[in-house]
C-alpha cells in the first residue's frame, strides 16, 4: 500500500488513455497493486460520513445502489435482510448474557458480558447504518459514528477478554472492569469524535473531499486497521492460552472457526458484495451475508470461552477431600 494511497476509502478507476503507455492514465502497471474501492463497492457504515447523503448506500459513490424495498418518492428501506440479522444479533447476544451471567465460576465472565454489550451497541447502530433506513442526513451520520467508535471499542474489550485469561489481574474485580471499561470508553470516545468531526467538519482537521479519494488516515487506523490488529492479537493470545498453558486442542477447533466465519463475512463485504447488488439489481448485496458470518463468529467465540471455563465451582464431596 503506497504511502500516498493509505487511507483513501474512495479510488478514482482510470478513465482517459495515456498515449505515452498505451494503458488508461492511473492504471497500475506491473509491481503494482490496484486498490479496493471501498466506499463504491461496500457497504462500509463510514462511507455515510462523507458525503451529504449516501442513501440509497453506494449511490452517491457511482456503485451498485442498494435498493431494497422501494418506498416511493426515492425512499428506499435498502437492506432489509441485514436489519432482521442485527434484530436477531441482539436477541441472540442478550441470550449469551444470560447463559454467561449462569457461569458463575467461568474466568472472564464479566469481560465476556462487556463484549456482548458491545457487540449489541454495534448491532443497534447496524440496523440505522448499514440496514438503509429513509433516516435523515444528520441523524445517520451520528448513528455511523457511535457504530465506527462501537466496533473500535468492542474489538479492543475483545482483545482484553484474551489478556484475562492470563490472569495478569484477578477476573471479576471492580479493577479490572474498571480498566476495561475506562480504556474502551478512551478508544470510543476519541474514535467517536473524529467520526463526528469528519462528518460535521467541525475544526476541518478531517475533512474530506472527492479530489482526496475521501482520504481520512485518522478512521482508517481506528476504524480498519486497529481493530484488525486486535482482532489477530486476540486469537494469537487465545491460541497461546489453549495449547501452551491449558495443554488442549479441542478448544482450538471453536477458535479456528471463529476466526474463518468472520473472514468469510469480511470477504462478502469487500469482494463479492458490488457483484451480488449488480446481480440482484439492488435488492441485496454483501452486508446481508456480513452480519450472519459475524453473528455467528461472535456465537463461536462464545462457544470456545465457555469450552475453556467452568459452569460453576466444584462440590466437595461428602467423604474425603476430593471434588465431584
Amino acid at each position: 500500500m503506497g504511502s500516498t494511497q493509505f487511507g483513501n476509502f474512495n479510488v478514482s478507476l482510470p478513465t482517459e488513455l495515456d498515449t505515452s503507455t498505451g494503458c488508461a492514465k492511473g492504471e497500475l502497471t506491473n509491481g503494482d497493486f490496484r486498490e479496493q474501492d471501498f466506499c463504491r463497492d461496500s457497504t462500509l457504515p463510514v462511507c455515510n460520513l462523507f458525503v451529504a447523503h449516501n442513501q440509497p448506500p453506494n449511490e452517491a459513490y457511482d456503485g451498485c445502489a442498494l435498493t431494497g424495498i422501494d418506498l416511493g418518492n426515492h425512499r428506499y428501506l435498502s437492506n432489509l435482510g441485514s436489519i432482521l440479522l442485527a434484530f436477531i444479533s441482539i436477541l441472540v447476544s442478550l441470550f449469551l448474557l444470560w447463559r454467561s451471567e449462569r457461569k458463575k465460576a467461568a474466568v472472564g465472565r464479566r469481560e465476556m458480558q462487556l463484549f456482548l454489550l458491545g457487540f449489541i451497541i454495534v448491532e443497534i447502530c447496524e440496523i440505522f447504518t448499514v440496514g438503509g433506513f429513509p433516516l435523515d442526513s444528520a441523524v445517520l451520520k451520528g448513528f455511523t459514528a457511535v457504530h465506527i467508535a462501537a466496533i473500535t471499542a468492542t474489538c479492543w474489550i475483545l482483545f482484553l477478554n484474551a489478556l484475562v485469561g492470563f490472569q495478569f489481574l484477578d477476573d471479576g474485580t471492580p479493577v479490572s472492569l474498571g480498566l476495561c471499561v475506562a480504556s474502551a470508553l478512551v478508544f470510543f470516545i476519541g474514535t467517536g469524535y473524529i467520526a463526528l468531526d469528519t462528518a460535521f467538519d467541525w475544526t476541518g482537521e478531517f475533512a474530506t473531499n472527492p479530489s482526496n479519494h475521501y482520504r481520512n488516515i485518522a478512521l482508517c487506523v481506528l476504524y480498519q486497521l486497529f481493530p484488525l490488529v486486535l482482532l489477530v492479537a486476540f486469537f494469537i493470545l487465545e491460541a497461546v492460552l489453549v495449547i501452551r498453558v491449558l495443554g488442549e486442542f479441542r478448544p482450538m477447533l471453536y477458535l479456528s472457526a471463529a476466526g474463518l466465519l468472520f473472514a468469510i463475512g469480511q470477504i462478502f463485504n469487500y469482494v463479492i458484495s458490488t457483484h451480488l447488488c449488480q446481480a440482484s439489481h439492488g435488492k441485496i448485496n454483501g452486508a446481508l451475508f456480513e452480519t450472519l458470518f459475524t453473528l455467528l463468529s461472535v456465537v463461536t467465540v462464545w462457544i470456545f470461552w465457555s469450552s475453556i471455563t467452568e459452569d460453576d465451582w466444584p462440590m466437595p464431596m461428602a467423604v474425603g477431600s476430593g471434588y465431584n
